[in-house]
């Protein structure tokens, strides 16, 4: 049995989600533990798993009484943990991301069940720096400095069935897109990207490509009312990633660990890192893209060159034939399949 404890954002759970119907898939049963009232309470049992929760929050980095109250949940989570290993009894725990991975794999080492991480991002983050001696393995979505030996896979990002592209043709109909023109994607993640929103509404809402904008729940019903025509579709958010994907010739994102989503589609991209990411990991996460020929890194400060990269590149089918191949040989479309197999193999250590 594996316990799998990530929480927070889509971008935690949906990896680990991932991971999980692979193992499901090799007849290992998959329990979750995360945090109440986050999107894991939804996402987790709406793909058929249970879920246990526990109270954990992010520090806040200035003093005063919400960092008090951050430290004392953050240092009774291990004990409630212990409680949830102790009712489930796994054997194998995978940390598979968010405030909640640190807490149950220090639970686990202290009730000797082996533990493995996930790091999604080129940097390596805090909370897996605290907790990584702790873990028999630790998978990372990029090659990491100085994380190397028998203890770090790089494996790439895990994608749920959801995230793996359609055909364009399935993509089409189920947005109202076009069936014969080109089509940008537009997506910031759940939450949105405020600067990119506002540079394709004041770029294309009026003329331009076909585009599909996933503009994230925070700004949806603001941009709705400035779109005015039938081929740019905004939406605040969709489940059918994999069919957007499939839909679009060319993406305009962010690039955060689901830029592996756009490798594993092959679908070229211009990539606009979050500039106050911690240690500038997105631009890293870009830059490795980038050298592989399968993206453009533009920085948020300079928005104003992205309307013509589009359309010289949605002009150019000979260049974005050239960067779809770039970005499917750097894709790890198994990553799921290789992690589950992993810790199918650390379950059998336990002693």
């Amino acid at each position: 049995m594996c316990l799998i404890a990530a929480g927070g954002t889509g971008r935690q759970v949906l990896p680990a989600l991932a991971v999980a119907e692979a193992l499901r898939a090799r007849d290992v049963q998959v329990t979750f533990a995360g945090s109440p009232g986050r999107v894991e309470s939804r996402l987790v049992p709406e793909a058929g798993f249970e879920l246990d929760t526990f109270p954990i929050s992010g520090l806040p980095r200035q003093p005063g009484v919400a960092l008090a109250r951050a430290l004392g949940v953050a240092l009774a989570s291990p004990i409630a943990c212990r409680h949830i290993l102790a009712r489930r009894r796994p054997d194998i725990v995978y940390g598979g991301g968010g405030y909640v991975s640190g807490p149950m794999v220090l639970a686990a080492r202290t009730r000797g069940i082996p533990a493995a991480l996930a790091e999604a991002d080129a940097h390596f983050g805090l909370a897996n720096r605290l907790v990584a001696p702790l873990a028999r393995r630790v998978f990372l979505s990029f090659p990491v400095q100085g994380r190397g030996g028998a203890k770090y896979r790089v494996t790439g990002r895990p994608i749920p069935v959801s995230s793996r592209a359609g055909s364009p043709a399935e993509g089409r109909r189920a947005f109202g897109l076009p069936g014969d023109a080109p089509v940008l994607l537009i997506a910031g993640g759940s939450q949105g990207a405020r600067s990119l929103n506002e540079l394709a509404v004041q770029a294309f809402a009026e003329e331009g490509p076909a585009v599909l904008h996933l503009a994230g729940i925070r700004d949806y019903e603001r941009l709705l009312p400035r779109i005015t025509r039938d081929d740019y579709r905004l939406l605040s958010y969709t489940d059918e990633y994999g069919l957007a994907l499939g839909a679009a010739d060319l993406a305009l994102a962010r690039a955060g660990g689901s830029v592996f989503e756009l490798a594993a589609a092959g679908l070229p991209a211009i990539l606009v890192p979050y500039p106050h990411a911690t240690a500038d990991h997105q631009t890293k996460n870009a830059a490795y893209f980038a050298a592989a020929g399968g993206a453009l890194v533009v920085a948020d400060t300079e928005l104003e060159r992205v309307p013509a990269l589009v359309a010289d590149l949605l002009a150019d089918a000979g260049r974005r034939r050239q960067m779809s191949e770039a970005m499917r040989r750097v894709a790890r479309p198994d990553a799921a399949a290789e992690i589950a197999e992993e810790l199918i193999a650390l379950a059998s250590t336990r002693r």
